[in-house]
Order: structure tokens, then sequence, then C-alpha cells
């Protein structure tokens, strides 16, 4: 990626940090209340429905592979501590795990036959990994369905946990746990942009490192949903639709409806299908 379009990115973003200034606790929880909901994502289990995750440009990247892995539908607790500045509660995965080892993640995993619902999942999954109760846990709704290049589509659970736990850690799946300030994640300025290539396409990923802990890749990515959901000023945005090996806009529910300033952007020469054009270019 050029160090051009990276400035553009930065640019965009550099005035959407005004709009996280004097954001409190309260009017965060306020909006994550009113804005989400339990209505499981359509595409959770439909592999014809290409979700967009949080990730930019990933809808191609997504598209070629669609055909190759088997849908693996999981689901992770996004768990923010009521302190009175929150944090947000990771972990680091056990050395020793045949995949994703020693990399910081929500606690969750994959849905099984015997969970109600993701959310069912992502409490299950948090107690057995880290030992944190139920009791301190107030599930608060789901964030749009973020999918991977491996098959996995993610149902993020937001979560307010009241202060006072004692945590377990299993370390068997777990090797720790740590708390990073909400205000931290929520500021775009600290939401960098890295690129890499995947069989020809360029694609893009989140970082986030905060006092030597790297938080990168799909939990960066869920981060920036979150922020994109509940801290920035507007709620919703595209879903996509795989139709016809095609990425076509689509009329959705609430949870990835396009807000109405939503616009496509003018396609390069006008040959170029829009699916093929960097999502950072939708103007919102």
């Amino acid at each position: 990626m050029t160090e051009a379009r990276l400035s553009e990115i930065g640019s965009n973003e550099a005035g959407v940090g005004n709009e996280t200034a004097g954001f409190s606790a309260a009017e965060f929880f306020a909006r994550s209340r009113q804005r989400l909901g339990f209505a499981v994502p359509p595409g959770l289990f439909d592999r014809s429905i290409l979700p967009v995750s949080g990730d930019l440009n990933n809808a191609r990247i997504l598209q070629s592979v669609i055909g190759e892995q088997p849908v693996r539908p999981a689901a992770v607790l996004i768990p923010v501590v009521d302190h009175e500045e929150p944090t947000v509660l990771l972990t680091r995965r056990a050395a020793h795990l045949n995949s994703h080892a020693g990399q910081v993640a929500f606690p969750g995993g994959k849905i099984d036959d015997t969970d109600a619902a993701p959310v069912d999942t992502a409490l299950r999954e948090t107690e057995e990994e880290v030992g944190l109760g139920r009791e301190f846990v107030e599930p608060i709704g789901y964030l749009d369905l973020y999918a991977t290049a491996f098959g996995f589509r993610v149902v993020p659970t937001l979560a307010i946990v009241r202060p006072g736990f004692e945590l377990k850690i299993n370390h068997c799946e777990v090797e720790d746990a740590f708390e990073v300030p909400l205000s931290f994640l929520m500021d775009p300025a600290n939401h960098q942009l890295h690129s890499r290539n995947f069989r020809g396409v360029e694609g893009f990923y989140y970082a986030m490192p905060y006092d030597g802990w790297n938080i990168w890749g799909a939990t960066a990515g869920m981060l920036r949903m979150l922020y994109e959901r509940i801290w920035r000023s507007w709620s919703a945005r595209p879903c996509l639709s795989l139709q016809s090996s095609s990425v076509r806009l689509r009329s959705t529910p609430w949870f990835c409806s396009p807000p109405a300033r939503a616009s496509l952007p003018p396609r390069p020469g006008g040959s170029t299908p829009w699916h093929g054009w960097p999502l950072w270019r939708w103007r919102w």
C-alpha cells in the first residue's frame, strides 16, 4: 500500500477523533444498549452471505476463499469492565496451541450444538478460559458478524462486567489476561492500518499496540467494529451478500443497513466494479 493512500486514510480519520472528545462511559453504555440486540446475524450459518468485517477491502479476500472452507460459527465476548475508567478484558492465547498461539484475543470459541445462542457460547468459553463467572457479566448485544479467510464467522458479544471478580486462568488455553482502557481502544489515533497481499489481492488489517501487548488482526478488527458501531457518530454501515459469484449491496435489517449519507465512489475509468474498489473510499 502506498504512503499516499495510507495518508489519505489518516486524513479521513483525523476529523473523527473530535467526535469522541468528551464521550463518557455512561454514554457509551447507553448507546450500546440502544444500538445492539440479540438478533443472530443471518450470515452466521449461511455461506451465501458475505459479512463486511472491520477490516478494509476484506470482501474480495473472503469472496476468493468462501467455497474452500466450511463455515465455522463462533462467538467471542467483548468484556468491558465497569471501572471508573472502563477497561476491556483481553487474553493471550497459550503458546502451545495449534492455531493463533500467543496472540491477543477475546475469550470465546466455536459454537457448540448445545449452545442455545451465540451469547451462551461467549459466556461459556469465557468461564472456561479465564474463570469469569456469569454472575459478573451483563451481555448487551451482538456486533456485526466478523469473518476470516479461514472460514470462521464470529459473533462479537458486547458485555458489561461488574468489578470484584477473580480470574482463574485455564493455562491449557490461555497464557495470561490483562485489561486495556476502553478510551485507548476507541481512539482512532491508536488504530494503525497495515496492508498485506493475499493471492494477489491487497487487504488490510488493524493493529492497536498497547503497553507491550500486540493487539492486531481479528481482535483489533472487532474492536474497530465496536468503535464504528458505538463510539462513532453513525451506527450502521453496508452489508454485502454473495450472489452468482459477485458482491452486491443489499437491503438488510438495522444491524447492517447503510446510513443515509453512504454513497458509492465513482468507479475509476468507469470499468472497475464497485466491489473491487477499496472500502475505505466509502464516504460516511
